[in-house]
């Protein structure tokens, strides 16, 4: 089904390409390798008609705001807005609203972002990466339509949670307008599991499925089996309140923010959660993230990009709930944890959390033409990509429950390995591009454990996910 959707699109997209080359004459395509430049306000209101192989088809509408001004900043914009109401076939839904502005605080830079996620059936697959064992033989044996002797395993890895999040930062220039500084503040509520304190809503996971294959209620799922385990404390559980203050130093110097071709974007940031500013569970935080984008063909027709991250904690512990956000400041907002589209594309949402955790990407972009149509700047682009992560301190696993439940602690823990190793992934995907922004991304990532001859890792990163979306990753 992946192969067939992901088919028909890319010779629809040919399809439009090649329409609009035969459409002008020898001289409208040397016109049509120029950049137009676009002053104004452009507006791209579009159904959001998407596909993320963790959360299922995305159904619901976006509008794109960008204001050019007199087109001398283009293209890079002087201001623009963000709004996002969908809703994924597996159950969740997003709503987004997001303001980037550069020149109504004189030198500074202002980005907000309001968002609510709502995950009926959020990912999750335990802490420290390999050391939480995945059941892969299980959860397929589930989807076996055939077999009733199995019943459906994927909800032993899901629980339910809503987050809203508010977010402001400022940013402004320390030196030649590539060095700035960053200061936040970041909001978080948190609400984990259903009405009396289940992991899950199961009356809607079981919904129109055949009696043999609906999950029982006397089956623990993981983020059930981790609290009785004490690995997850019984008053961070159900969720909680973070507020925090985010400080930050940047250094920029890519030639554009859509889609750099070169240059180097890096930050370091600080999170800084305390009691007294009303966070439920404190904690401290810090990220470093640096990206270079090499040119290897003038004119951004082929370009050499790579991302390097790492995530870690002050002190010895941070609340569960906080450890799947990776760190952002500016005009997006924070994303789930490591495995998906934005973080590491091919492993399963959230499979890896810990303590601190590092993380690459590596791209090769070739945007193989460029064309001018109705006025807009249109181009179509293939890379090719390989990411990893792995967590490098690990979340407090040990046993701190009732010892009668320490016999199923120790056959668990017994599945899994002593300590993480490299995730790793390999993929491709197509891009459209328009007007340097508006960026519409197929992608297919594939986990390089599938493949491994070692059973301890052997498809515990789960069998490649297809996405599209909007965006170049970094």
């Amino acid at each position: 089904m992946k192969r067939h959707i992901f088919t028909l699109i890319c010779a629809l997209l040919s399809t439009v390409v090649l329409q609009a080359r035969n459409n002008g004459n020898a001289a409208d395509q040397e016109n049509n390798k120029k950049e137009i430049i676009k002053k104004g306000f452009n507006f791209g209101p579009l159904p959001v008609v998407a596909f993320d192989a963790d959360k299922g088809f995305q159904l619901g509408a976006l509008l794109n705001i960008y204001d050019f001004g007199d087109g001398s900043r283009y293209p890079n914009t002087r201001q623009k807005i963000y709004l996002e109401a969908s809703f994924f076939t597996k159950g969740s839904q997003l709503f987004v609203i997001s303001y980037d502005n550069r020149f109504l605080i004189p030198g500074v830079r202002w980005s907000s972002t309001a968002t609510l996620t709502n995950d009926k059936a959020m990912d999750f697959y335990g802490f420290n990466g390999y050391m939480s064992y995945y059941d892969h033989e299980k959860v397929a044996l589930g989807k076996d339509k055939e077999n009733k002797e199995n019943y459906i395993y994927s909800p032993k890895y899901r629980f339910n949670r809503l987050n809203f999040n508010f977010k402001t930062d400022f940013t402004g220039n320390i030196w030649n307008n590539k060095f700035f500084w960053e200061a936040g503040y970041h909001m978080n509520y948190i609400t984990a599991g259903y009405k009396e304190r289940q992991a899950l809503n199961l009356d809607k996971i079981n919904k129109n499925k055949e009696e043999y294959k609906m999950y029982p209620e006397t089956e623990p799922t993981i983020f059930d089996l981790y609290r009785k385990w004490g690995i997850i404390p019984d008053d961070e559980a159900w969720g909680g309140f973070s507020s925090a203050v985010r400080l930050g130093l940047l250094f920029d110097t890519r030639d554009k923010e859509g889609a750099p071709s070169r240059g180097i974007w890096a930050e370091t940031h600080v999170t800084l959660a305390p009691r007294f500013l009303g966070t439920t569970h404190p904690y401290y935080r810090y990220s470093a993230t640096f990206r270079h984008y090499v040119p290897i063909v003038k004119n951004d027709v082929l370009t050499f990009a790579y991302r390097l991250n790492y995530e870690g904690t002050f002190g010895k512990s941070a609340p569960y709930y906080m450890l799947p956000f990776i760190t952002a400041m500016g005009s997006t907002y924070d994303r789930d944890g490591m495995g998906g589209y934005r973080t590491v594309r091919g492993i399963m949402r959230n499979r890896v959390q810990g303590l601190d955790m590092a993380t690459y990407n590596v791209e090769l972009r070739w945007r193989f033409v460029s064309f001018s149509l109705w006025k807009q700047n249109i181009a179509f682009g293939l890379n090719i990509f390989s990411d990893g992560t792995m967590v490098t301190r690990n979340y407090d696993m040990s046993f701190r429950g009732a010892e009668e439940e320490r016999d199923g602690y120790e056959k668990y823990m017994a599945q899994g390995l002593s300590k993480d190793r490299p995730h790793i992934t390999v993929g491709a995907g197509l891009r459209f591009i328009m007007n340097q922004n508006f960026i519409v991304a197929f992608e297919y990532g594939l986990p390089v454990s599938k493949f491994s001859k070692d059973q301890a890792i052997k498809k515990q990163d789960g069998n490649g996910a297809f996405y599209i979306n909007t965006g170049y990753l970094f």
